[in-house]
């Protein structure tokens, strides 16, 4: 594995190689959130702020690594983790064409792979909307956007963690742009989805994936009778390299029973947000009040989901499907010279 991939891998994980990682880069549920209780148009970027503080402030040292945002988190809490802790920085933009066809994702503006490497990060995160049957045209959209992000982050040599999410097409029955689990998906979809973009010319390093089934449908590993484990267990061999699970605003609960399933499929961990924290938030305006919540309900479940996840993760350094040796690639007395260019920046 290239050096810089290798190392930024290292740095999401815990010593022992599973990650844990805190999601704080949601920007349209928090927004929506803060304009409900203020009871304004538009959340002010100070609100945004505070709130995404105060959860990196009481959360992140739970954490092996936390996503955040260049709009609000990063400028505003960055300076609250550790240094221990790695950094994923968020590059799609929240704000996305919503067609009949399909969705077309974009970057968010003046933000790149480079500034992100520049600016300090561990890894790049990228959402995608993607779903088999939308139209072909969206669709090699979407495959070239996530291909020229992997190019980029090939040649910064930065690990690219990619999400995937199902969505509902515009004038369909439920259909909502909202940030939040498809109840209407069909699994095969989900993995499907994940085969494609599995293809080396995409150049994904850990995917963050959602449960092929809706989480709220999920039942207890005790009386699932092999079906639901195995769309899970199709969903890792379609991963095909190390990945973790996304919590896309399920409960508690529900998010937990998704969890040993994706565990026992041979998922490294978990990248979760609204799961952990959104009860919590249900506080605000009252910022104490929001900090208590989160000490007395978040951080015992983000506690929980760590010890699961050290009983039943195996580390990303074992997985079979990783993409080369978790070892650094071409070391040796010819290291400087095989290295890999940065474009003329090396």
């Amino acid at each position: 594995m290239e050096a810089g991939k290798l190392w930024g891998l290292r740095r999401l994980a815990d010593a022992d190689g599973r990650f844990k990682m805190l999601a704080v880069d949601q920007r349209p549920p928090i927004k929506n959130l803060i304009c409900e209780r203020r009871g304004v148009d538009e959340a002010s970027y100070e609100d945004v702020c505070d709130f995404k503080a105060l959860l990196v402030e009481e959360l992140a040292p739970h954490a092996s690594a936390v996503l955040l945002d260049p709009h609000f988190a990063y400028p505003a809490a960055g300076h609250l983790l550790s240094p221990t802790q790695g950094v994923v920085l968020t590059l799609e933009d929240s704000i996305f064409d919503d067609a009949p066809g399909g969705r077309r994702s974009a970057e968010i503006d003046n933000w790149s792979v480079a500034k992100i490497k520049r600016a300090g990060g561990d890894a790049v995160k990228v959402l995608a909307w993607y779903r088999p049957d939308a139209d072909p045209a969206v669709n090699e959209h979407q495959q070239e956007f996530v291909a020229a992000i992997g190019d980029a982050c090939r040649r910064y040599d930065i690990p690219f963690v990619f999400e995937l999410l199902v969505y509902p097409f515009a004038g369909a029955a439920g259909h909502h742009t909202d940030y939040v689990e498809d109840t209407a998906k069909r699994a095969e979809d989900v993995v499907a989805s994940v085969e494609t973009f599995a293809a080396p010319r995409f150049g994904v390093d850990l995917f963050k994936l959602e449960s092929p089934i809706p989480a709220g449908d999920v039942p207890a590993q005790s009386d699932d009778d092999g079906t639901t484990q195995g769309w899970f267990d199709a969903l890792g061999r379609a991963a095909d390299r190390p990945w973790v699970m996304l919590s896309a605003g399920a409960t508690q609960e529900a998010f937990r029973t998704v969890l040993g399933y994706a565990y026992a499929a041979g998922a490294n961990g978990y990248l979760a947000g609204r799961a952990i924290w959104w009860d919590a938030c249900q506080a605000f305006p009252d910022l104490e009040a929001m900090r208590g919540q989160l000490q007395v309900g978040s951080v015992p479940y983000m506690e929980s989901l760590n010890r699961m996840t050290d009983q039943q993760a195996a580390p990303w350094t074992e997985h079979p499907g990783a993409l080369g040796s978790p070892t650094l690639d071409g070391a040796g007395a010819g290291f400087r010279a095989t290295y890999g260019d940065f474009g003329g920046d090396a």
